[in-house]
């Protein structure tokens, strides 16, 4: 028999935490599951310089633990599991998790995204051999070493300049001939003597022994193969939605991720989505909060109606 709840929340990123203070707040039984880290990809965020409210910055880690303790104080139950498949069509919806099942009358999905992988030879060897996806977990172990950084966005610039504390060089690979970053990071990225910038390359190998020691590389435009010796790799070439879980029970696009109006309603009625998890999203840590919250007042007055 499966317990029942007014709301349930997969996923404790920002946007499943925004939307279990908004339920929780309006006294709607509410349980949030999260397989990892409170917090999702933004724990992993040294320094977070745009989030409102905090002029000198915060840690994503510390973001993600006030949002969790703001939501808790409003009584949001959480547990840690990892759902393997809902059952959303009902009026009383079934989470199937590694814990047991839990039933909801409306269900909030906020399972967020993870790195995407290069997909190179090599790469799935050296995880944790100098592969990583991980500046803040991994950085200091690559003191006075040179690494990789591949990527041109807000968080492969972020990272790299973040390994120039630790790192001797920080290489940063990108496909194109200018970075992706806001212009801040551009600027700060630019002038630091610490970053090189291999531009109009991918990365075609990883190559080693028992550690990551060079990548094979190709210029898009001349074709041209070579090798740069690194003693690590960091990736940062986007994001894969977390929905294997929801295949056949949610509509989704081609890339796997979930179609939602502007309340984050599905086209299943009683079922939201929100933050990374959602087509569209601006893959940002207030936006992800906003989607939350919206969630959560969309689906009160859903069960109150």
């Amino acid at each position: 028999m499966s317990k029942e709840y007014d709301i349930i929340i997969i996923g404790g990123g920002p946007a499943g935490l925004s939307a279990g203070i908004y339920a929780s707040r309006a006294r709607l039984r509410t349980l949030l599951i999260e397989k990892g880290m409170f917090g999702g990809l933004i724990a992993n965020a040294e320094l977070v310089e745009n989030y409102p409210g905090f002029p000198e910055g915060i840690s994503g880690f510390d973001i993600g633990e006030r949002m969790y303790q703001q939501a808790s104080r409003f009584g949001l139950e959480t547990i840690s599991a990892e759902v393997t498949s809902v059952d959303p069509l009902k009026d009383i919806k079934t989470i199937i998790t590694s814990e047991g099942n839990f039933s909801a009358r409306a269900i909030i999905i906020a399972s967020g995204a993870e790195r995407k992988r290069l997909g190179v030879p090599g790469e799935e060897m050296f995880i944790n051999r100098g592969v990583s996806y991980c500046a803040t977990c991994d950085g200091a172990l690559f003191k006075d070493r040179i690494v990789a950084v591949v990527g041109g966005g807000d968080s492969a610039i972020e990272e790299a300049l973040f390994l120039t504390r630790f790192a001797s060089k920080v290489i940063i690979v990108h496909r194109r001939n200018q970075l992706r970053a806001s212009k801040m990071a551009q600027e700060r990225a630019l002038s630091n003597k610490k970053l090189e910038f291999l531009w109009d390359t991918i990365v075609e190998e990883i190559k080693g022994n028992n550690k990551v020691s060079e990548l094979v590389v190709r210029n898009v435009k001349t074709g041209e193969t070579s090798k740069i010796v690194v003693d690590g790799v960091f990736v940062y070439v986007g994001q894969i939605p977390n929905t294997s879980f929801l295949k056949g029970q949610i509509p989704l696009d081609k890339e796997g991720y979930i179609l939602t109006d502007d309340r984050m309603g599905t086209q299943i009625k009683g079922v939201y989505a929100a933050g990374d998890i959602r087509k569209n999203s601006s893959r940002q840590v207030i936006t992800a909060a906003g989607d939350g919250a919206t969630a959560a007042i969309s689906a009160e007055k859903f069960l109150s109606s």
